[in-house]
């Protein structure tokens, strides 16, 4: 009876998943919505993150993220029926390890050393530069097209992050620290578009959960061949979920690893990776919002001009 039940169940799921695979000609707008509820899940995963960064090193919070989404992946796969046998060729497999490996794996790291640095407020405008880099890469790798008022919009962010890097109202955060942040921001928003970008063809014509499983496994391996050389392992592997904060960690890395990566995928398949990218910088709105709310972190009018500049600028490049 049990095993009949699952069967049914698993066949339910499946189905439900190859509606969805063949909606987008009648709802064309299918990647707006998961690139939008991306952008909520993504902001409060990133309060959580915060909050577990006073305790966790950058490196070991990214390392259980993708442990925490790759296990619960499995069961996933399982029930949306995806099968591994053929999906991918050897050359796929390496791709999309190598993609996991730099958006993932060392991307997050240096968001997340951003984070820290910076606090959730401030690396929200940083953040902003996620969207010029898909919008250049997009152009040069995947040959979309990029309009006049895109290249506007794409200079407008940049300006939203100068405006921050020469603000004097630093709030308690110190000016090599300020500068630190920026630059690992900018940096892992670059490898982060990165590691999308070379595998967008694969996204059109892949299943997603076996996708998203490959790009976390690139994402682990990076980080424990890092670990291996890094001579202050022992202390960075402190277990995270015997600090402060645990339920935190716990919490952002579900969010983050397990449901953002899903939907942020599923945004990028049924829609232009640009078009996407710009939905999924209105995150930057809930985590400055957020940051205030929840972290008390001070809105000046610094901060608030660079934000307001930031998602205008996304949002030109979305509608440019």
């Amino acid at each position: 009876m049990v095993g009949g039940f699952n069967r049914r169940f698993r066949a339910q799921s499946v189905l439900k998943l190859r509606r969805l695979d063949t909606m987008t000609p009648d709802f064309p707008y299918l990647g707006h919505i998961f690139a939008l509820v991306t952008a909520l899940i993504w902001a409060v995963s990133v309060i959580f993150f915060k909050k577990s960064g006073e305790n966790v090193h950058p490196i070991a919070l990214n390392l259980f993220k993708n442990l925490l989404g790759f296990v619960l992946l499995i069961p996933t796969i399982y029930l949306f029926g995806e099968n591994f046998t053929g999906q991918f060729t050897s050359g796929e497999i390496f791709l999309l390890l190598v993609s996991g490996a730099l958006g993932i794996g060392i991307a997050d790291t240096l968001f997340f050393k951003s984070l820290n640095l910076l606090g959730a407020g401030l690396t929200a405008i940083v953040d902003c530069l996620y969207s010029p880099s898909i919008i250049i890469l997009a152009y040069f790798w995947l040959g979309e097209k990029l309009s006049v008022l895109q290249i506007v919009g794409v200079i407008v962010i940049i300006s939203a992050v100068l405006t921050i890097s020469r603000t004097e109202e630093k709030v308690g955060i110190t000016g090599r620290n300020l500068l630190s942040g920026i630059l690992y921001g900018a940096i892992a928003m670059g490898t982060m578009a990165v590691g999308i970008i070379i595998i967008k063809p694969l996204l059109d014509r892949s299943p997603l959960m076996l996708l998203t499983e490959l790009r976390l496994a690139g994402g682990i391996v990076v980080l424990l061949i890092v670990l291996l050389f890094h001579p202050g392992r022992r202390k960075i592997l402190s277990p995270p979920m015997t600090l402060r904060g645990w339920q935190f960690t716990l919490s952002g890395s579900f969010l983050g690893a397990y449901a953002a990566m899903i939907l942020w995928l599923a945004g990028m398949k049924f829609t232009q990776a640009s078009i996407a990218a710009a939905l999924n910088q209105t995150s930057n709105i809930f985590i400055f919002v957020f940051a205030a709310l929840f972290l008390k972190e001070p809105i000046t009018p610094r901060r608030l001009a660079g934000i307001m500049i930031g998602i205008a600028g996304a949002f030109i490049v979305t509608f440019g």
